[in-house]
């Protein structure tokens, strides 16, 4: 634990060196409202790099991400707020508190005595079971964590089937109100797919955000390879009808079989 403590504190003292008279005039300009971008993007470098198991790619965005608590802590600190240290002791107490189980003698975990918890923490006398919405959450992940919460009091399917179907019906309804031309219930039936499409992902315990996210990425990968394919064969890509570049679509993910 020494060797922790020494090489924490060693960090929180670059960062203090950093946004110093002395230090780097970039560092010192940023601010709470400036890190944000910064913070969301190396979350999901994070992220991708546990996809692709890269232990060592993982070791650095780890290290990005703990860059970005230290530096909105140090900001903190210069503006009277709080300190690291009231950082790590209020999430020591918050993980004691949320683990009774662990730390007192709470018989085991339950998903319900997780949310009470949090509910009590936050002052909330008679909590929703849906639990209190995080409108920061990307809308997947918001949907998802909304699904979980009706879930643990019984509101769900009894398996992934009844999901599923509800996927057709969100379809076949979003159909109906185009063909109509009901164009203020458009939005309305494209957000009850999407949320059908989310429940589907949690019965397959699959993260609805990654799962979109490397469908937008195999879409560039191989958008880009079409690309490719019509420069190498003197081709114009605008001038294309839709049939030869679907054609090159098929292709590709042909090439991606073999």
């Amino acid at each position: 634990m020494s060797k922790i403590g020494e090489r924490f504190e060693e960090l929180v003292c670059l960062m203090q060196k950093l946004r110093s008279e002395r230090g780097c005039e970039w560092d010192r300009q940023q601010t709470h409202n400036s890190l944000k971008s910064y913070l969301i993007e190396e979350t999901f470098e994070l992220i991708e790099a546990i996809d692709q198991q890269d232990d060592e790619k993982m070791k650095e965005e780890l290290g990005d991400v703990l860059l970005q608590v230290v530096f909105h802590s140090q900001i903190a600190s210069e503006r009277g707020a709080f300190e690291i240290e009231d950082v790590v002791e209020s999430l020591n107490k918050k993980l004691i508190r949320r683990h009774p189980h662990v730390f007192g003698d709470s018989p085991g975990y339950s998903y319900q005595q997780w949310e009470k918890i949090k509910s009590q923490e936050k002052g909330e006398e008679k909590p929703s079971n849906i639990g209190k919405i995080n409108h920061a959450l990307p809308a997947l992940s918001l949907a998802r964590r909304i699904q979980e919460n009706a879930a643990a009091v019984g509101f769900d399917w009894p398996d992934v089937s009844g999901a599923l179907q509800k996927v057709d019906e969100e379809i076949q309804e979003m159909k109906e109100v185009m063909k109509a031309d009901r164009k203020a219930k458009v939005e309305e039936e494209l957000g009850d797919l999407l949320f059908a499409v989310v429940n589907v992902a949690r019965f397959l315990d699959l993260d609805p955000e990654v799962a979109l996210r490397k469908a937008t990425e195999k879409f560039v990968r191989r958008f880009q390879v079409v690309e490719e394919f019509v420069r190498a064969r003197g081709l114009d890509m605008k001038k294309l009808s839709l049939a030869q570049l679907d054609a090159l679509w098929e292709e590709v993910k042909g090439g991606e079989l073999e």
